[in-house]
């Protein structure tokens, strides 16, 4: 990619705009979360029920990844995206509702995230699926990294915030900042003017479903790309989902603790999908997953040794940076090898299988920490992190090199 930079692609209006808009929605979603977590925190869960907000954030994505692929290939991808929106914020006004009315049991709070999660579901495949259409294909992997830096820059601003609000304002005042923040998106979405598309053939869904299956699982490529997310999410869902009892468990602190926490592994998220261009042009796929993944492993162990803050958030940064790093590289490839009439299923596919494995770990490495300790839950997790780079000389990330438009 000549002359490609992370930047390059917002020379693009028509990406920009989209851009802001996801934003603005997983800014919200940042702080949402960080009031949800706190609530559960703050009533005194125990450690299971604590990470069931992270399974709420990310279980729906799982499930309803593959309709939502189908439908961002079989309809206008603007208005799936605005419907989407729409939906959340609603959504998000009957959280509000019921927090000041006091009705926040944890099944109410759990569910309403688990709602909140499914219209990100349905839009994520629908913006993934647009920038193809968007940008050049020689821009697109610095695009596809530029739109996981704005997803991680929310992911740091939006928990530091967010622990801010809560501690002035109550997990209440949290979900009114989500809901102005759906607002806000879709405001600058309907700005957002795309060529008209050409008219498509209507389809049932499920064969439309099927038919990315099958081209799934006749493409070794994508077979290995869809293994190495789910495994590696999977066994590293516990910093994301023990975090806040990281900041009450370990270091006896509060939601604005919780909050520099986040913000942390957010920074070092930041930082890694600034870079991943730059390691892209430089080493492989499978260099760049394997390394990531053994950063993110020690940041881990080094957490669970309980160092103190200072030096925690330090471990974090490094660990968010490593974990954006494999994350970048499974989005990535999964658009580049994937023909651009599947590609909406195909970057459902890979976001199912990530989110679905941090939503399984979540709720597994809760559980093993409610047994175990927060602490045993991080070193377990930091451990099988830094071993899981062996998968890689069975099966290694294919390399960078994008097939032609129409060939799998």
């Amino acid at each position: 990619m000549p002359g490609s930079t992370t930047f390059t692609p917002l020379a693009y209006r028509a990406f920009a705009l989209i851009l802001v808009g996801s934003l603005l929605s997983n800014f919200g979603n940042a702080v949402q979360s960080v009031g949800a977590a706190w609530q559960m925190t703050a009533t005194g869960q125990p450690a299971d029920v604590v990470a069931l907000v992270q399974t709420a954030v990310n279980l729906p994505i799982m499930l309803l990844a593959l309709p939502a692929g189908a439908w961002a290939d079989m309809f206008d991808k603007r208005t799936v995206m605005l419907l989407a929106q729409t939906a959340m914020f609603a959504v998000s006004l009957l959280l509000v509702t019921l927090t000041f009315a006091g009705i926040t049991p944890p099944l109410a709070i759990v569910g309403l995230t688990a709602l909140l999660a499914a219209g990100v579901a349905v839009f994520n495949p629908a913006l993934a699926a647009s920038i193809g259409g968007i940008v050049p294909r020689a821009e697109l992997a610095a695009a596809v990294a530029l739109n996981i830096l704005a997803f991680n820059f929310a992911r740091t601003a939006g928990p530091a915030l967010g622990g801010a609000i809560v501690s002035l304002g109550g997990a209440g005042a949290a979900f009114v900042a989500n809901a102005l923040s759906y607002l806000m998106a879709i405001a600058v979405l309907w700005r957002w003017r795309p060529a008209a598309e050409p008219a498509k053939e209507r389809r049932r869904l499920l064969p439309v479903i099927a038919e990315g299956f099958r081209f799934a699982l006749a493409s070794p490529q994508i077979r290995t790309i869809l293994l190495r997310a789910l495994t590696f999410t999977l066994t590293g869902a516990a910093a994301w989902a023990l975090m806040p009892l990281v900041a009450a468990d370990l270091l006896g602190e509060g939601s604005a603790v919780y909050g520099l926490l986040l913000g942390a592994l957010g920074a070092g998220a930041v930082i890694g999908a600034l870079t991943s261009t730059w390691f892209r042009a430089r080493f492989s796929a499978e260099a760049i997953i394997r390394t990531a993944g053994i950063v993110y492993g020690l940041g881990c162990l080094g957490v669970a040794l309980q160092p103190g803050l200072v030096p925690m958030l330090f471990l974090l940064v490094v660990a968010g940076a490593g974990w954006v790093q494999a994350l970048s590289g499974f989005s990535v490839a999964g658009q580049l090898w994937a023909p651009r009439e599947v590609v909406g299923r195909i970057v459902a596919l890979v976001s199912s299988l990530t989110f679905g494995g941090i939503a399984l770990g979540s709720w597994l490495w809760g559980h093993f920490a409610e047994v175990y300790g927060v602490a045993a839950a991080l070193a377990a997790s930091g451990g099988g992190m830094i071993v899981l780079p062996l998968i890689g000389l069975l099966l290694p990330m294919p390399g960078h090199e994008a097939p032609r438009p129409g060939t799998p």
